[in-house]
């Protein structure tokens, strides 16, 4: 008896992966992925261009650059929905002309001066619990371009 149980129990195990396996190679934005399952995101979605901001941030204060850094370009914004949220971006950065005292970041040109000028692409993992107002950078990765 114990022996089908537990073929029973690995064979819905296999119809349950298999499933979701199917139903994640062809998400789309009309039919999206199971919980738990990445999807993509839009840029200019609120919850991506908050989980932005605070990657941003936490990447500028952990810097040892006199400068800050600000977004290029985003090129991949992913979410997870989990016991709140994950965000992976993938970020292209430049070092711009207003050094860590100076407030207003958005307006700051990036430098021009090859000797000065500075790019990476980052990936940044943001994990977030909107109804708590909590956000965590998990993961943070840049390489120079």
């Amino acid at each position: 008896m114990a022996g089908f149980l537990r073929a029973l129990l690995l064979l819905l195990a296999s119809l349950v992966l298999a499933l979701s396996v199917s139903s994640a190679a062809g998400a789309s934005p009309s039919r999206p992925l199971m919980p738990g399952g990445l999807a993509e995101a839009d840029v200019n979605e609120e919850g991506v261009q908050q989980a932005l901001n605070f990657a941003l941030n936490e990447y500028n204060k952990a810097s040892n650059d006199a400068f800050h850094s600000r977004a290029l370009r985003v090129v991949r914004a992913r979410k997870q929905v989990v016991a709140g949220l994950n965000y992976f971006l993938d970020v292209e950065i430049g070092r711009t002309t207003c050094t860590k005292s100076q407030p207003n970041l958005a307006s700051c040109p990036f430098h021009i001066q090859p000797h000065l000028r500075k790019k990476a692409l980052c990936s940044f993992q943001i994990y977030t619990v909107p109804w708590l107002g909590k956000t965590s950078m998990v993961k943070s990765s840049c390489q120079d371009t």
